[in-house]
């Protein structure tokens, strides 16, 4: 979302103020002052708790957050730019902050931290007014969604009324046998209910036609089910944000430490689809401002059917530290609906019924007699009737993806892409039962990585 999207919301009086945000990650750092309210008295993270039982405080005097990632994600959310003349605001700066810690000072944790934070969260809910849950961390995915546990946690928050907002993974260059970083989405992310983002990148400009996807970018479809993900895309590349002092992404990575008015290092640069996740939770904070009677459906179905639609064929991106150039397909695994347009989505009167997985991303199944993909609408337990863009014509298909992706009930894509002959190797790993993430099941948890060859590090990706 650029810079004056953003302006054109607040103007218009929304800023998330009074909307609580969940962000469940490494913790939230509530001294520094771009999280403080409007008259500087008080902090806006209105409520702490840790669930790895593991320190809370360092020596540099960092509280909450030891690994530097939870208040990065903060910041994107819901700084105010206090320490930068306004430069590097958040997307919504007037939200509350509820820091729910379920990743420690490594940036590791557990489904246990994990879905503890979640329900946490869905406790809390009245209390706090929290509207939004921010998940910019992930996992393999070793079963498909409707058995796991974290994505039965997510559907408990999004089934309360809570949008959770969850990052799509960064394995977007990994190519097991030719698969191009196919199938390689993380859970919870691979869950049709919850709202799954990937990242863009500026290229430098302020523009939303500049905007191209970055390579790391996990892409669909998802292990075991084949849900089409990521629902929408949001810049994520060289995202400047708040800093945690003395915190682990910090000492790794100080040439990415940027000073603030006050000449201390209180900003930071991260790259990957965890920076993306939180502009887009800034924005549902932002829509239920304006409407908060609006279900989590409702919020997903109006995002997607605003978002810019990128038309683009192909893009590619050098990455000089790995000596490799990476291409992309602008099909709907690489990019779902488009690029978060939030000045769109506001103006957007339009609403999706308010059941339960109106706005379920729907699955695709592959036809080996006629070579073709298409799209399954609903599940066991949504009928395709209910599923906002299968059976509307206001949310047809082709309003939500682009008609250049979809025709008729059938994805289209370009010819070199890896499903269309089923004697390449790259077949069976996009549509067997284990996809191109199936080596990254047993990866412990941890914050999604922009830094594609790193294991779980946002920073110092050079990626042009």
């Amino acid at each position: 979302m650029t810079s004056s999207a953003r302006k054109n919301a607040w103007s218009s009086g929304f800023t998330g103020a009074g909307v609580g945000v969940a962000v469940i990650d490494s913790g939230i750092n509530d001294s520094h002052p771009d999280l403080w309210n409007s008259t500087h008295t008080a902090s806006r993270v209105v409520y702490h708790q840790d669930f790895t039982g593991t320190a809370t405080t360092n020596s540099n005097g960092a509280n909450y957050d030891l690994y530097g990632h939870g208040t990065h994600v903060a910041g994107i959310i819901g700084g105010n730019g206090s320490l930068s003349g306004g430069q590097y605001q958040g997307v919504a700066p007037g939200v509350n902050l509820i820091d729910l810690r379920a990743l420690d000072a490594n940036g590791a944790g557990s489904d246990s931290t994990v879905i503890a934070a979640i329900q946490q969260a869905i406790a809390l809910q009245n209390t706090y007014n929290i509207k939004v849950i921010n998940l910019s961390l992930g996992r393999g995915i070793p079963v498909s969604y409707t058995q796991d546990p974290l994505c039965q946690a997510v559907e408990a928050a999004w089934n309360s009324g809570i949008v959770v907002v969850v990052a799509a993974g960064n394995y977007g260059r990994l190519s097991v046998n030719g698969s191009n970083g196919f199938g390689t989405i993380t859970a919870p992310g691979n869950d049709p209910l919850v709202i799954t983002v990937g990242a863009t990148k500026s290229n430098g400009s302020t523009s939303q036609s500049a905007e191209t996807k970055a390579s790391y970018s996990s892409k669909g479809p998802t292990t075991y089910d084949h849900v089409v993900k990521p629902d929408i895309m949001a810049p994520g590349h060289g995202i400047v944000s708040l800093a945690a002092p003395g915190a682990t992404l910090e000492a790794q990575y100080p040439h990415d430490v940027l000073n603030g008015t006050d000449g201390k290092a209180d900003y930071f640069t991260l790259s990957g689809t965890s920076m993306a996740t939180p502009v887009v939770a800034g924005a549902a904070a932002i829509l239920l401002q304006e409407q908060n009677t609006l279900t989590p459906d409702q919020v997903k179905a109006r995002m997607m059917k605003t978002a810019y639609k990128m038309g683009l064929i192909s893009t590619s991106a050098y990455v000089p530290h790995l000596l490799q150039n990476f291409v992309d397909f602008y099909d709907l695994f690489s990019v779902g609906s488009g690029l978060l347009n939030v000045q769109a989505a506001v103006a957007n009167n339009d609403l999706a019924p308010a059941t339960v997985g109106s706005a379920l991303s729907p699955s695709v199944t592959y036809n080996p007699q006629a070579h073709t993909v298409s799209l399954v609408y609903g599940n066991s337990t949504v009928t395709n009737t209910s599923v906002v863009w299968g059976t509307s014509v206001v949310w047809g298909t082709s309003v939500v993806w682009g008609t250049s992706l979809v025709n008729g009930s059938s994805v289209v894509w370009g010819s070199s892409l890896p499903w269309l002959d089923n004697s390449l190797s790259a077949f069976s790993v996009v549509w067997g039962s284990s996809t191109g993430n199936a080596s990254a099941t047993s990866v412990v948890w941890g914050s999604s990585v922009g830094n594609a060859d790193a294991a779980f590090s946002d920073a110092g990706d050079d990626e042009q």
